[in-house]
């Protein structure tokens, strides 16, 4: 499905969305794409690799806490605060530089996003000659990451035909890393949310092949099961989405985004009392996580209690208080809704 949808796409035309075109309802499955999928050869000790049993893949002690941080917590602000921290003993390693650019481009910093790319390939080229496989993956998230930064910075119209060579070279690197190791959990990872990302933003595509890399080869399992559940949302299969993410909820029980992905599985189950409370999980870590991923969430949670209590809250104004609040994390204290 990577490689086919490029014949359907005409670059001089707006009128198909492309990957890129995120909305901010999207932000949590943005970011994870642009760094769990495309980065996930971090260790979460020095002595086990989260993929394979044997040559574990060791990176810095920062790098390591910033990934655990994302992923397991989802606390962007200590991430940052680790890679900001860390040492230029971590500067070989391609998995520093695509974090930064990820969280780049969560702030919406688009000359570091494009600089942090450029030294996550450079890094990636190097890797390639004593680890081909991994190379190729990091090569491939490079691309995609200046391609968000196009898309993100020109618009759809300007930035396609740019942004359908980007495309060419993750297709590229991304076929010769499947040559190497078609069954690899990181490969399969990576590309299953891919995938979905095309199938949300493209009319012609369907998660299917996704969904089949994620269930029977992606490693760790909590990452993959949250893909599971984004794919079964998309397809409207709410019930086999709400498996899913009970099971990734199990193993990451205090990642606020993964209860706001429950919240929204909820909502569609038209459980909204249930929903309300993985809504509040979700706000109450509100300082840890993007402001614009916080304003999404906060005016889902308000539009569910509307419908839940009949009330007449004004859900687009209390969220650009949030907007408006200093910083790039969400605000600790949010606006009331009594």
């Amino acid at each position: 499905m990577l490689k086919n949808f490029l014949t359907h796409i005409n670059p001089k035309s707006d009128a198909r969305p492309l990957p890129w075109r995120i909305q901010t309802s999207f932000a949590a499955l943005a970011a994870l794409s642009l760094t769990a999928a495309l980065t996930l050869a971090a260790n979460l000790s020095l002595a086990q690799d989260p993929f394979r049993n044997n040559n574990p893949q060791i990176v810095g002690e920062k790098t390591k806490a910033a990934f655990k941080a994302l992923f397991e917590k989802g606390d962007y602000a200590t991430a940052s605060k680790y890679l900001h921290a860390a040492t230029s003993k971590e500067a070989n390693e391609p998995l520093f530089y695509a974090l930064k650019a990820s969280l780049a481009y969560l702030q919406e910093d688009w000359g570091a996003l494009d600089a942090y790319a450029r030294k996550t390939r450079e890094t990636a080229k190097l890797l390639s000659s004593t680890n081909p496989l991994r190379g190729n993956l990091y090569i491939a998230a490079s691309y995609f990451l200046e391609g968000a930064s196009i898309i993100s910075q020109q618009g759809t119209v300007k930035g396609t035909p740019q942004v359908l060579n980007k495309l060419r070279e993750v297709f590229q690197y991304l076929d010769a890393a499947e040559k190497i190791a078609p069954q690899d959990p990181e490969f399969n990872l990576l590309k299953g949310y891919m995938d979905l990302m095309l199938a949300v933003n493209l009319p012609f595509s369907e998660p299917t092949e996704a969904i089949n890399r994620l269930e029977k080869y992606a490693q760790p399992r909590f990452l993959a099961e949250r893909g599971l559940a984004l794919a079964y949302r998309n397809l409207k299969e709410y019930d086999k989405a709400l498996n899913y993410v009970n099971r990734a909820l199990e193993q990451t029980p205090d990642n606020p985004e993964v209860h706001y992905l429950k919240a929204q599985i909820l909502v569609n189950l038209k459980k909204n009392a249930e929903a309300k409370e993985h809504f509040n999980q979700a706000l109450i870590k509100s300082e840890q996580l993007p402001k614009n991923s916080i304003q999404q969430i906060f005016y889902e949670a308000c539009k569910n209690r509307k419908r839940l209590e009949k009330a007449q809250w004004n859900c687009d104004g209390l969220r650009d208080k949030i907007r408006e609040n200093p910083g790039i994390w969400g605000p600790k204290e949010l606006p009331q809704l009594e």
